[in-house]
């Protein structure tokens, strides 16, 4: 039933650089060496020409042909702190007296940080923060640090909005939604 096996042939997929750690005996040579060439430098979200020429010149290749616009940006990032308001955190201690208690309408955002379209959101909540300034407060409350008020409200997916006015839940959006959807939100409870 069992048979023995007397040897057995691996084909090398790649092979590992080999560092002085290693015995000279268990030195294996590779079959097949691969020429791993090196990424453009980036300097920021930006590759500069500099570092494209110098890596062209040490590869004896021209990467221009690889890079058909010349691989100048590569992206750039948005600078979303400048415009932006910072909403404040709260948590289970302040929800009574900075949401239920407010005397304008409350915007908050029910969040985790684990939670990529949370991530998404922010940004627009901090604008949005900017845009009602005096008209409307916003708040965000972390899920996992106030367990809570998230259970009270029923919050069972991150990122979930909820609107407050008079101390009374009068509004809910869940998931991350478009600016659009926020602001016609929002309007309709807006204080004049």
């Amino acid at each position: 039933m069992a048979s023995l096996l007397d040897s057995v042939t691996v084909t090398r997929v790649f092979s590992l650089p080999i560092t002085s750690s290693i015995s000279p005996a268990s030195k294996v040579p590779s079959v097949s060496a691969r020429r791993i060439s090196p990424v453009p430098e980036f300097r920021g979200l930006k590759a500069s020409r500099r570092s494209l020429v110098t890596q062209s010149a040490s590869l004896g290749t021209n990467l221009r042909s690889r890079f058909a616009r010349g691989g100048r940006i590569v992206c750039e990032a948005q600078d979303t702190t400048a415009a932006a308001v910072e909403v404040p955190n709260i948590s289970d201690s302040e929800w009574q007296t900075q949401v239920l208690e407010s005397d304008v309408p409350v915007l908050v955002e029910f969040w985790a940080p684990w939670c990529g379209p949370c991530r998404m959101i922010h940004p627009i909540v901090d604008q949005l923060a900017k845009d009602f300034a005096g008209k409307f407060k916003f708040y965000k409350i972390n899920t996992d640090e106030s367990p809570n008020t998230a259970n009270r409200y029923g919050i069972r997916s991150v990122p979930t909005v909820i609107i407050f006015k008079d101390g009374e839940k009068k509004d809910s959006i869940i998931g991350a939604v478009p600016k659009e959807t926020l602001e016609k939100t929002i309007e309709r409870f807006v204080v004049e």
